[in-house]
């Protein structure tokens, strides 16, 4: 497809609520800080799709996380697709924006190109991660790998681990600019049903795959009624309409879930940002003995790191380095 000039709504989060359903949620455009993460590396295209999916994911759940606070997701399996990894920034003050960064691990020569994605990840987890700042501890929930997407992982995570019906609807792809530049863009909307005091779980396991617990398993009386219905209306979106930019979010949201009382707040806007430096990396070396850090030493005499996040590349002199070194010097980027 193409699409014209970036528009306000992109690289947004917008939060809402319908009001008559008891539901909130998210609607997610990605432009420029997916492009950006993307463009760090040369993925396979299904690495690609994957890593889009989980930074479209990682943008609709992180918007909740207060400012300063950190929240990452992690993919880990033992199948071709070893790993994807995605961290959002809150915001270090109100109105700014919040960063976020992601990358992948892979098998390059046991990952099949023509096969499914997904797939390749194998067997393993799908975990969220906060971190509230120095001198609290941080949180972790963990679900295993279940459904057939990154989106049916989220939704199980919390289904399982928060006990609050979820659902998302995402869609990503590459588009061509007028002078024919590709690039990358993403759509989502993410539901959830409002949480309640004392959730209700039989304790007897759930309904979904592995014993699992669904949103169903969730829902009691009236509530089912509505997640359903909020459901099937959710269904009827386009991808266009997810992706953008001609339908903005407002719109589409009046258009999805005008009977359910819509209510929007404030939009989050999103850029890429990576936190490494080199004193980042000096501090993660400094557990090594002088010994150790002679075996990371290159024929060159020095020692290098390159971010996995951000391709930036370090190089040090190895006896500014470890617990054992002597006066700390700078360092090349």
């Amino acid at each position: 497809m193409t699409i014209g000039s970036q528009i306000a709504w992109d690289d947004t989060v917008l939060p809402f609520q319908l009001d008559r359903s008891d539901i909130r949620g998210r609607v997610a455009r990605l432009d420029g800080v997916l492009q950006q993460v993307l463009s760090q590396h040369k993925y396979p295209p299904m690495i690609e799709a994957l890593v889009a999916e989980a930074v479209t994911l990682t943008a609709l759940i992180g918007q909740t996380i207060k400012l300063r606070w950190k929240l990452s997701i992690q993919i880990r399996g033992d199948g071709p697709v070893r790993l994807i990894a995605t961290d959002y920034y809150g915001p270090t003050d109100d109105g700014q924006p919040a960063r976020m960064r992601a990358y992948a691990s892979y098998d390059a020569e046991q990952l099949d190109l023509a096969g499914d994605g997904f797939g390749q990840i194998g067997k393993g987890y799908f975990a969220i991660l906060i971190d509230q700042g120095e001198g609290m501890v941080p949180y972790q929930g963990i679900t295993p790998i279940a459904g057939a997407s990154l989106s049916s992982c989220a939704e199980t995570y919390f289904a399982q681990s928060e006990q609050l019906p979820t659902r998302f609807s995402l869609t990503f792809g590459q588009h061509q600019q007028p002078k024919g530049i590709a690039g990358w863009r993403a759509g989502g909307v993410m539901l959830q049903h409002m949480p309640k005091a004392s959730p209700f779980a039989t304790g007897e396991g759930g309904s979904a795959e592995q014993g699992l617990l669904d949103a169903q398993d969730l829902l009691q009386g009236d509530e089912h009624e509505n997640w359903s219905r909020a459901n099937l209306l959710l269904d009827t979106v386009e991808e266009l309409e997810l992706i953008g930019p001609v339908v903005q979010p407002t719109e589409l949201l009046v258009r999805l879930f005008h009977e359910e009382a819509p209510r929007v707040y404030d939009p989050q806007s999103v850029e890429f940002g990576c936190t490494c430096s080199g004193d980042r990396v000096r501090e993660s070396l400094s557990i090594y003995s002088a010994k150790d850090i002679a075996y990371m030493t290159t024929d060159a005499g020095i020692v290098t790191a390159d971010c996995q996040f951000c391709s930036a590349h370090y190089e040090f002199d190895p006896k500014t380095l470890g617990f054992e070194a002597e006066d700390a010097v700078g360092e090349k980027g």
